[in-house]
């Protein structure tokens, strides 16, 4: 009996035990489902319908008030960053650029989260427009002319602007302490060429939210162009040296005739390395580059100095499978621009490291004749030699750095510092048709080395003849200087130089490489 009663107890007991546990149970609903992860496929896959369908401008005409505003009027709307997109939620926040002057097209901004993407909305409010700035009612779907991820790179409570795109496929990162100066771009396509130049343009950006202390940033964006579409990948991680690892894939509509990845723009009015000075100016060098560095797939570092020539000049470096190239600012001493306000000691350097097999191709170098520091007049950029087919995948992919100093990484060893042209002397009276030319080199085991070691200067041209070659260490610097006089051959072309130091054999330096126009 006893037993019973308790087995009537444990009965009891689970059946209020069930009933309890279900009390606060609402009966389960079906969930949405996900919205499916947006990652690069997602823009390649847009990328190739896109080039599948006649190309036309997308963007959204731009109000003719707009459009007739001068550089200093467009200059006058400045972005409130207090409507900066994550604004105080993540350690990055991205601005926005106003669409007038020449910044005519409109670009779509949408932003990538866990639950899916959503479109950034333009709002005049976001803007702040100056007294010169004529007011007029700007329509609602206006949009966005470019934008601006901004990071503390500097100071902890500010954000400085890391990387910026505005105009065409023209993108500009910053690291520490630098200001703006050379830009990289998306594409070149059929650059100084009798056709004419193309230019693509971003037409639409997605920009992955990242974590509240994430410390890198990727962002996609859709190009587009008469001649191809594509789809970018850009994953942006700043600091002293700030990266920005692109991946691409294009979609040709038809044949290019020349295709330019990886391309940089900058500018070159005048400097040590100029041939010939022509300017009446009171700085003693104006430029944001002064030299195009290569590493070849060979593992020879190449300096080439830059010019601002009297015509258009072309120059292609053959290469296979390029381990780099960039456009370098390597005056770093204010004294070379004594120009307090362009700061051209601040300018960033641009190296671009291929990631993966590039092929056979050459870095071309193309310098603008330009008689103003307001226009860019130097390209450099990859031209691969597989010719580009309509209906036919390009992939490439690259690392991008923007920088101050490499300290002994780009190149490792002895760089040269300076080129300087003069007149070859006899007496007192300059020699027709002769130039000198005296390069320093500096770095690597040649800041050791003492003056009485046997360094030795390996100079050849075609061309043309090289002769009285000296080296020297200089005391007051201990940069070490190669003095050689030029003569030009015959006719009107030019003259290609080469030159590096060596110790018994073995290198001491990059290759120094120029053209002289007779």
């Amino acid at each position: 009996m006893l037993s019973f009663h308790r087995t009537q107890l444990v009965a009891a007991a689970l059946a209020l035990l069930l009933l309890t546990s279900a009390i606060g149970q609402t009966p389960r609903t079906p969930q949405a489902p996900k919205a499916p992860a947006f990652t690069f496929a997602t823009v390649r896959r847009l990328a190739q319908e896109r080039a599948a369908r006649p190309y036309h401008i997308r963007s959204t005409p731009l109000p003719r008030a707009l459009a007739k505003l001068n550089y200093d009027q467009y200059s006058d709307i400045h972005f409130r960053p207090a409507a900066a997109l994550w604004h105080r939620q993540s350690m990055f926040d991205v601005q926005f650029f106003h669409r007038g002057f020449n910044f005519d097209r409109r670009v779509n901004v949408y932003e990538v989260l866990p639950s899916g993407v959503r479109p950034v909305i333009y709002h005049p409010s976001m803007f702040q427009f100056g007294k010169g700035v004529p007011r007029v009612l700007l329509p609602a779907n206006l949009g966005f002319a470019g934008l601006s991820v901004h990071y503390p790179l500097n100071n902890p409570g500010e954000k400085d602007p890391v990387i910026a795109f505005l105009g065409a496929s023209y993108f500009r990162a910053l690291g520490r302490n630098q200001g703006y100066g050379l830009s990289a771009r998306g594409l070149a396509i059929d650059t100084a060429t009798a056709a004419g130049e193309e230019f693509p343009y971003f037409t639409d950006f997605w920009l992955v939210r990242p974590e509240p202390n994430q410390q890198s940033m990727t962002l996609y964006a859709l190009l587009d162009s008469p001649s191809l579409a594509g789809a970018y990948q850009f994953v942006v991680r700043p600091g002293t040296i700030t990266q920005v690892q692109v991946k691409a894939e294009l979609y040709p509509r038809r044949t290019v005739d020349k295709l330019g990845i990886a391309p940089l723009t900058s500018m070159f009015l005048y400097g040590k390395n100029s041939a010939r000075r022509r300017f009446d100016d009171w700085r003693p060098e104006v430029h944001d580059s002064d030299g195009l560095m290569m590493h070849t797939g060979t593992g020879e570092w190449l300096w080439r100095p830059l010019d601002n020539p009297r015509q258009l000049e072309v120059n292609r470096f053959m290469d296979d499978n390029p381990q780099g190239f960039g456009l370098i600012q390597r005056d770093r001493n204010f004294a070379d621009y004594e120009d307090p306000a362009a700061q051209f000691e601040r300018r960033p350097s641009y190296w671009i490291q291929p990631l993966g097999n590039w092929g056979k191709g050459g870095v071309e170098l193309v310098e603008i004749p330009s008689d103003e520091e307001i226009h860019e007049n130097i390209d450099a950029y990859w031209v691969p030699t597989t010719p580009v087919r309509p209906h036919v995948p390009i992939r490439f992919s690259y690392l991008l750095s923007a920088y101050l100093s490499s300290g002994d990484r780009w190149p490792p060893g002895g760089r040269v510092v300076s080129t300087r042209f003069g007149p070859v002397v006899q007496g007192v009276t300059p020699v027709s048709g002769m130039r000198l030319v005296l390069i320093d080199f500096a770095g690597g085991d040649l800041d050791s080395l003492l003056p009485s070691q046997p360094v030795h200067a390996d100079a050849w041209a075609s061309g043309g003849k090289i002769g009285h070659v000296t080296v020297q260490r200089l005391p007051e610097n201990g940069h070490w200087r190669v003095t050689m006089e030029v003569k030009p051959g015959s006719g009107d072309q030019p003259v290609d130089m080469r030159c590096y130091l060596d110790l018994y054999g073995q290198a001491l330096t990059e290759t120094w490489t120029y053209q002289l126009n007779p």
